[in-house]
């Protein structure tokens, strides 16, 4: 379900912002070409918080946490302001100058297209139960964690050094309600929730938050990277080797002590990644202002 939007007058074109390249692609008898049109890397009109969320929707793409068009990153950039992708468009695509800003209400305050409804009652539940520590809230369906859901044990075991980044902060919602249309399934999940850092959400996905988008991006890199490991040991039958749980608890503290500069040293490589094109199905040379291969339908 969507929320029908009319854009005011105030928004600027999406020319004038940051991460715009519309790829146009052109024939011959000889070859097909993808001509670029580029905005500068940074303009005063787009905030870093936009350009932060964007990048994380297509690092998420590239990494395949991404489902069809579904899914939802957020980051609330003022008190009951929040970004969320216009519904419609592949994680790919999406640019700084795409993102829609919310208010509490769910009203479209800047931003042309639509917002899904079910991301909006999510995420402003977690967005205001946890506070600064949920100014990101990053929703997916990615293969190995959403795996580990559909289990009767919906749980991550702590087997593996990368589970231990979790330890102590993945929260279990053990029933699935069908579709978030509603704030009493939301503040069902919330409860659930509680303070954790991650929910595992049966037969549905999973929920990590953070400070800032590199942080919510690390955790959903790393739970992947954990869930992976214990699918793959899960798949030969043998049973697993847990891990002694004071050793969990000291790895842990370590580890969330280092959490914030891992984290934005490890988001600022990937972005980098993008600015040399690599490993992101890009048109050759294209750079980090770059936002997508078509004109946005919003255009």
């Amino acid at each position: 379900m969507v929320m029908p939007f009319t854009p005011p007058a105030l928004v600027s074109p999406l020319s004038n912002t940051f991460w715009v390249s519309h790829c146009k692609h052109t024939t011959n008898a000889a070859s097909t070409a993808l001509q670029l049109r580029r905005a500068p890397f940074e303009t005063e009109s787009v905030s870093p918080d936009r350009v932060d969320l964007a990048a994380a929707y297509r690092l998420c793409h590239s990494f395949g946490f991404a489902e069809g068009v579904c899914n939802h990153l957020t980051m609330e950039v003022a008190p009951d302001r929040y970004l969320l992708v216009p519904h419609g468009l592949l994680w790919s695509e999406v640019g700084a100058d795409d993102l829609l800003l919310l208010d509490a209400d769910g009203n479209i305050l800047e931003g042309r297209g639509e917002a899904e409804i079910s991301a909006f009652y999510i995420h402003r539940a977690v967005h205001q139960a946890q506070g600064e520590a949920a100014r990101c809230v990053f929703h997916t369906h990615m293969p190995h964690a959403t795996a580990l859901t559909v289990l009767t044990d919906n749980q991550l075991p702590m087997v593996h050094q990368n589970c231990l980044k979790f330890f102590g902060e993945v929260a279990s919602y053990d029933r699935y309600h069908g579709l978030v249309h509603d704030g009493d399934e939301a503040s069902r999940i919330v409860d659930a929730f509680g303070s954790a850092r991650c929910l595992m959400m049966a037969n549905h996905g999973v929920i990590v938050t953070g400070e800032t988008a590199a942080e919510a991006f690390d955790s959903l890199y790393y739970l992947e990277q954990a869930a992976k490991l214990v699918t793959i040991a899960m798949s030969t039958g043998r049973p697993l080797r847990p891990i002694d749980p004071a050793v969990c608890a000291a790895t842990a503290v370590a580890m969330r002590d280092e959490r914030p500069l891992y984290a934005r040293r490890h988001f600022d490589a990937l972005r980098r990644t993008m600015l040399r094109g690599q490993d992101y199905g890009q048109c050759e040379g294209e750079d980090l202002d770059a936002s997508r291969h078509a004109p946005s339908p919003y255009s």
